[in-house]
């Protein structure tokens, strides 16, 4: 019998189906993984913004987390929005009882229309404990920012940010680069355990369809590293996809606002 690459997908729902855990699973099931989900918001949104969110109980995130695992098993896990403490409090707990894998935490903590989807209470016990349970932390620049409490000026200022960031728990990290003024889009991935700098460089694609480009990165590399890739190969495959994905994305018209990349463009 065959068997599947198995990625655990940690976050919010979006209900215009373009980031969070819709967006997850669209890009695990594109890159030929199986995906499976731990609920811990529910959000009302749609393309021009988020309107509401109604917080999963934790304990019903920790009845989720245990009935995957235990049952079906997991390759790789995509952290996603958390919203708070007793959120992450929940997450971190489970991740203590299991050996699990290939673990990286995408820290979401606004909307692209700025609503808040991290409680400010939260981001202590973020640093204080997931970050020394994940193996890839993935901030874009304006939340390592807030990681750090200071601004980040430049590739320098970024690398002397990630190896910061390495020294709170997590090793490796990756920077995104797609907040940068101007059309580079560089993401920079700091190998805090052979203290070694990678640069994936890119261009930005003119749409206004990036919606949930965030959330496609990062479960595309969680599903590239659940077929077995090295992280550095695993980050390379999933900025070509999600270039990809962009490229295509832009080609249609949906919503009013940011419409959703095209996660199925290798297909149709």
């Amino acid at each position: 019998m065959k068997t599947y690459h198995r990625v655990l997908c940690i976050a919010g729902s979006d209900s215009s189906g373009g980031a969070g855990i819709q967006a997850d699973l669209k890009t695990v099931s594109s890159l030929g993984c199986y995906g499976m989900t731990v609920i811990t918001a529910l959000t009302s949104q749609n393309t021009q913004g988020v309107t509401a969110i109604y917080a999963v109980p934790p304990d019903f995130i920790v009845a989720q987390l245990t009935a995957v695992i235990e049952d079906i098993g997991v390759d790789a896990v995509k952290i996603g929005m958390l919203f708070s403490a007793e959120n992450i409090q929940a997450v971190s707990s489970v991740l203590h009882q299991y050996d699990l894998h290939n673990i990286i935490l995408d820290p979401v903590m606004a909307s692209q229309s700025g609503r808040r989807l991290l409680q400010d209470d939260a981001i202590p016990l973020l640093k204080s404990s997931l970050f020394q349970q994940v193996d890839l932390l993935m901030p874009n620049l304006p939340e390592a920012e807030i990681l750090l409490g200071r601004k980040i000026h430049g590739p320098e200022g970024i690398q002397k940010a990630a190896i910061e960031l390495s020294a709170m728990g997590c090793k490796d990290i990756l920077i995104k680069g797609g907040h940068a003024d101007g059309m580079d889009t560089t993401d920079r991935l700091y190998l805090g355990r052979q203290d070694r700098f990678v640069s994936f460089r890119g261009s930005r694609v003119n749409t206004v369809n990036d919606h949930g480009t965030g959330c496609t990165l990062s479960s595309a590399i969680a599903s590239f590293l659940a077929k077995g890739m090295l992280l550095e190969d695993a980050v390379q495959s999933a900025k070509q996809y999600i270039n990809g994905a962009l490229q295509a994305g832009a080609e249609y018209t949906i919503g009013k606002g940011k419409g959703p990349v095209h996660h199925f463009y290798q297909y149709w």
